[in-house]
C-alpha cells in the first residue's frame, strides 16, 4: 500500500516478558524503569537508521505514578538509556488503558504535524506498586459511580454476569481454556521470540536468569480444573475466578511511531498505519462493556464495519467482559479473528503495558496474515471507559 507523508505509522514494537507480580515474579528485584531501558536500546539496535536524537517525545502510560513509576517516568527512561538530555517525556494515566492512550496520543501528535518521530509505550510493576495503592477516594465517589462495586474490578465482572445472565460461568471458563490453548500454540510456534527483549534478572532466591518468556500462561488449564476454583469476589453464587480473570503482572512494551514522511525519508517499511481512535464511557459498575461503544465510534470515524476488520486484539480483563463485547460487536465467542495468539487471560495484564502489547501483537499478526487489511486494538478501563484504535496493515 502507498503511505502518504501525513500518515501515522508503526515502525516497530517490542516488549518485555510479562512476569507474575510478587516475590516469585521474574522482576521482583527489577525496577520499573529498568524494564523500559532495554526496550529503548532494542528499538535502536533493530532499526539502525533511527538515532535517539530523532525522537521528539517519549510518551508513556503509567497507572500508579509514584515511587519508581513517578517523577515523570517518560522523561527519565530516555536519560537512563543514555540518550542524552534533549528528549522530552511525559507520563499518562488512564488506568488500564494508560499505555494504549499513550499510543493514541502519539498518533494524534504526529497527525497534527507537531512531531515526526515518537516513542510511546506503557509500563507497570504491580509487584512493587499494586493496583489501588494510590487510592484516596472522594467522599462522594460511591454515590457518583453507583455503588462501591465500581472500585473493585472483579465485582464489575460479577455485575456483568448479573445484568447479562446469558453469559454463564461455564461460557467464561470455556473461553479461558481456549485462550490458554491459543497462547500455547503461539508460544510453541515462536510467535513471541521476535517481540520479547531478553532482560537479565535476579530472582527471589538470589539466582540470576534471563527473562525471555512470559511467566503467566498455564497451558495445562482444563475445564475441570477451572470448575473447582473459588470465586473470591463473591463467595455465594459468584462466577469470576482466578482462572477466567487476567493475572496481576509486571511488564513493559514500547512502539516506535513515525509520520509517513519520516519513514520514507529513512527508507523504513511501516508495519501498520493508524486509521482512527475513539474513547467512550459507560456505567462504572460494568466497566468491561465499554470497548463496545468505543469500537463503534472508531469504526464510524473510519467508515468501516466489523466485517472489514480482519484481526481483533481485545484485552481480556475478564472472560465475561470479552464474551459481552464480542457478542455486542456481532462476533461469536470463538471468532478466529479474535486474539489469534491468545490474550490477557493467558499472558496477564500489567495495566499500562497491556495496550501497547495489543499493538505489538497486531503488528505481528498483520505480517502473518497479509489478507487482514484492517485490525482493531481495544480494551476496557476502570471507572467505566473503553479505548479503541483501528489500524491498516502495511505488510
Amino acid at each position: 500500500m502507498r503511505i502518504n507523508d501525513n500518515d501515522v505509522v508503526v515502525i516497530d514494537a517490542v516488549r518485555t516478558a510479562f512476569g507474575r507480580a510478587g516475590e516469585k515474579g521474574l522482576f521482583w528485584h527489577t525496577r520499573a524503569e529498568d524494564l523500559v531501558v532495554p526496550l529503548l536500546n532494542a528499538l535502536i539496535e533493530r532499526n539502525p537508521k533511527v538515532e535517539p536524537g530523532m525522537i521528539e517525545d517519549s510518551i508513556w502510560g503509567v497507572t500508579n505514578q509514584l515511587k519508581e513509576q513517578g517523577g515523570t517516568l517518560g522523561r527519565m527512561v530516555t536519560m537512563l538509556a543514555d540518550w542524552g538530555w534533549n528528549i522530552p517525556g511525559c507520563s499518562i494515566d488512564r488506568m488500564c488503558a494508560s499505555g494504549l492512550t499513550a499510543v493514541g496520543f502519539g498518533t494524534g501528535y504526529i497527525a497534527s504535524g507537531m512531531a515526526d518521530c515518537l516513542i510511546t509505550g506503557g509500563v507497570e510493576h504491580m509487584g512493587h506498586l499494586p493496583m489501588g495503592i494510590m487510592r484516596d477516594p472522594h467522599p462522594r465517589s460511591e454515590e457518583v459511580m453507583g455503588d462501591d462495586s465500581a472500585f473493585n474490578m472483579g465485582m464489575t465482572a460479577e455485575n456483568i454476569h448479573d445484568r447479562y445472565p446469558e453469559f454463564t460461568r461455564d461460557m467464561a471458563d470455556a473461553y479461558a481454556v481456549a485462550c490458554q490453548q491459543r497462547a500455547h500454540r503461539a508460544i510453541t510456534a515462536g510467535k513471541m521470540t521476535d517481540m520479547i527483549v531478553p532482560i537479565p534478572v535476579e530472582l527471589a532466591d538470589g539466582s540470576t536468569s534471563i527473562a525471555k518468556a512470559d511467566q503467566q500462561p498455564r497451558p495445562e488449564t482444563t475445564l475441570e480444573g477451572l470448575a473447582g476454583l473459588r470465586t473470591p469476589f463473591r463467595e455465594e453464587g459468584g462466577r469470576v475466578t482466578p482462572g477466567n480473570a487476567s493475572g496481576l503482572n509486571d511488564g513493559a512494551c514500547v512502539a516506535l511511531l513515525m509520520s509517513g514522511r519520516k519513514a520514507s525519508e529513512l527508507g523504513l517499511q511501516p508495519k501498520m498505519r493508524w486509521v482512527s481512535s475513539a474513547v467512550a464511557a459507560v456505567d462504572p459498575r460494568i466497566m468491561g462493556t465499554a470497548p463496545v461503544p468505543a469500537t463503534e465510534k472508531a469504526l464510524a470515524k473510519a467508515g468501516l464495519t466489523m466485517d472489514d476488520i480482519g484481526a481483533v486484539e481485545l484485552n481480556e480483563a475478564f472472560a465475561v467482559q470479552a464474551l459481552y463485547c464480542l457478542d455486542r460487536l456481532g462476533m461469536k465467542w470463538n471468532d478466529p479473528r479474535v486474539n489469534m495468539w491468545g490474550g490477557a487471560l493467558a499472558y496477564g495484564h500489567p495495566l499500562a503495558a497491556s495496550g501497547p502489547r495489543l499493538v505489538t501483537f497486531l503488528s505481528g499478526i498483520f505480517k502473518e496474515y497479509p489478507q487482514a487489511k484492517y485490525g482493531l486494538t481495544t480494551m476496557c478501563v476502570g471507572r467505566g471507559q473503553g479505548y479503541s484504535i483501528i489500524w491498516e496493515n502495511c505488510q
